[in-house]
């Protein structure tokens, strides 16, 4: 439970860095604490996508994988970050991805921002 909570606050780090980086990601709430719950929910929503739908679509686009010698992956994460914009849209959250290459810097962005925040935290034990 720890680290889920962990992983649902990096990613809401991750995402703010990555509004705070590009103009055309936008994160909106009424006062600083109305942002925070949008980031949070937000990284709830990001991790569910991730979690559910992004295996669909790395195990679909495989060849391609193999094709562009990984560089899929960033095309993978930048969809994953503007179906989490168009779900947070739906859902009437305040967050939005404007065009695919925000989505690719944005992703570039929070990839890098979690996996340093990751080699910060101290490695849990998986074993006990």
């Amino acid at each position: 439970m720890r680290s889920w909570l962990v992983r649902i606050v990096t990613n809401a780090l991750a995402v703010a860095a990555a509004a705070w980086i590009f103009d055309d990601i936008t994160v909106t709430g009424s006062s600083v604490g109305a942002r925070v719950v949008t980031l949070v929910l937000v990284a709830l929503l990001f991790g569910i996508v991730n979690v559910f739908v992004r295996p669909v679509v790395a195990m679909l686009s495989f060849p391609l994988y193999l094709l562009t010698l990984g560089l899929m992956y960033f095309v993978v994460n930048a969809l994953m970050l503007m179906l989490t914009s168009w779900v947070a849209g739906t859902l009437d959250v305040g967050f939005h991805v404007d065009g695919f290459w925000t989505a690719v810097g944005g992703a570039l962005v929070i990839s890098l921002v979690s996996w340093l925040v990751g080699r910060a935290l101290p490695e849990e034990r998986r074993y006990r």
